[in-house]
């Protein structure tokens, strides 16, 4: 299958684990779809959903830290109460994006808003895009990559996320489910998609049907 293979790079990212609310934030490791999705929207300049594009990605990053930032709560007054939160976050992320879509190509080329690995602050660069060959085996290894759940050959944290958010103000979330987030490395046996350059499974989500 021949698909975009998109490197994109950064300094720092962080991914909200939903189930923290207040207090102490953790990253999750790897970022959502609906984080991809978005990073795509600011790319075209315009809203992309699992309908127009199938996506898979592998996501790295150096290492962890603490932040500390000041948070402002609002209590529907003009005057807000100021509160110190730690905040975790990835160190000099790396996205490799890939997308049978070659359309984003001019879009991830020429960005049409700032692309962002995470919250607004987590500025992203476009550091390649090349046209590669999955090919199609029947074994590979899947590592820093999600999955859905349940399958009986993956193992890994398990977490109900958004694939997508609509394009309504204030945004509602689309699309939830369970995946399983693969940091090990993980053999798996089956149809499978493998990029030969980088030895490692690309497992493609939401491929539109015609």
């Amino acid at each position: 299958m021949r698909v975009l293979r998109v490197h994109i790079t950064g300094w720092v990212s962080s991914f909200r684990n939903p189930l923290f609310i207040s207090g102490f934030q953790p990253t999750l490791p790897l970022p959502p779809l609906s984080a991809i999705y978005g990073l795509l929207s600011a790319a075209k300049g315009d809203w992309v959903t699992p309908h127009d594009a199938a996506i898979g990605y592998v996501f790295k990053s150096k290492g962890r830290a603490i932040d500390l930032e000041t948070v402002y709560e609002f209590g529907g007054k003009l005057d807000a109460k100021s509160n110190i939160n730690r905040r975790e976050f990835l160190v000099q992320p790396e996205l490799y994006l890939y997308t049978p879509e070659m359309w984003l190509k001019d879009a991830l080329e020429r960005p049409r808003y700032p692309l962002l690995l995470g919250r607004s602050s987590d500025l992203a660069t476009v550091k390649s895009i090349d046209e590669v060959v999955l090919e199609r085996k029947s074994e590979t290894t899947y590592q820093n990559t999600i999955f859905p759940f349940p399958d009986a050959q993956i193992h890994g944290q398990v977490q109900v996320l958004p694939t997508h958010f609509t394009a309504e103000i204030p945004r509602k979330r689309c699309g939830a489910r369970v995946f399983c987030l693969i940091t090990e490395k993980i053999k798996y046996k089956g149809d499978v998609l493998h990029d030969t350059d980088k030895n490692w499974g690309v497992y493609l989500h939401a491929q539109k049907t015609s």
